[in-house]
């Protein structure tokens, strides 16, 4: 006798996967850095290099730092098919509470982006990319939402995905920065390039992920 699928124990169903741990770790070093920031501008000690920039006006990097962590963090288990099935509620729950954390990162740094200096070692390149991944991120969330509230599945989780991409992008540059100054000697030139190729290599497995669903998902249809 053949046991229909949905009776059939996998692993994905049994454990949340290694996908939002991975994510997870991703996050580390950039909340690590933005921690220590932190703790600088709210009066604590210099654990970090100096950065004169935010003396003045601390509240948009206090919320851009604070909601990273945890758009970071939260947003990695939305990324658990095994969770989405057992505690789709939850999903729910934590997918508002993901947008409003997604654009409050957006929108602070982009804030930080236009009326701020550019930050020391880094020049109009990196300027305009933080522009457009910043703006991209805010625009992927948008649309997002609206695809979840038309009941485009597909749709609302391919935004998310962009969306999350472009906000992992901090984690991706610590590999690319050094890789820029080992390869490359630093220089302004190769630290901006090195920042657009971390939102750029996101971006670029963000969207193999998402075209490769349609065939994972007929392919578990042919197996049942």
């Amino acid at each position: 006798m053949t046991v229909p699928a949905a009776a059939r124990p996998t692993p994905a169903a049994r454990s949340t996967g290694w996908v939002p741990f991975l994510l997870v770790a991703l996050v580390l070093v950039p909340a690590a850095a933005g921690t220590l920031r932190l703790v600088e501008v709210l009066g604590g000690p210099q654990l970090i290099p100096a950065d004169p920039r935010f003396g003045a006006s601390p509240a948009p990097l206090v919320v851009h730092i604070v909601c990273a962590v945890g758009y970071g963090v939260l947003g990695a288990f939305q990324f658990s098919a095994a969770l989405r099935r057992r505690r789709p509620r939850w999903h729910r729950r934590a997918g508002r509470v993901l947008v409003a954390l997604g654009l409050a990162v957006a929108l602070s740094a982009l804030w930080l982006t236009l009326f701020l200096p550019h930050q020391p070692g880094t020049g109009e390149l990196a300027h305009q990319f933080r522009l457009a991944f910043g703006s991209g991120m805010a625009v992927s969330l948008v649309l997002g939402l609206a695809a979840i509230r038309r009941g485009d599945v597909t749709g609302h989780r391919a935004w998310m995905t962009r969306a999350y991409a472009l906000a992992l992008g901090a984690g991706t540059q610590v590999f690319t920065g050094a890789f820029g100054e080992a390869v490359l000697g630093g220089g302004e030139l190769a630290t901006d390039l090195m920042l657009g190729a971390g939102w750029g290599i996101n971006l670029a497995v963000a969207e193999y992920v998402i075209r490769r669903r349609p065939a994972n998902r007929a392919a578990a249809e042919a197996g049942t």
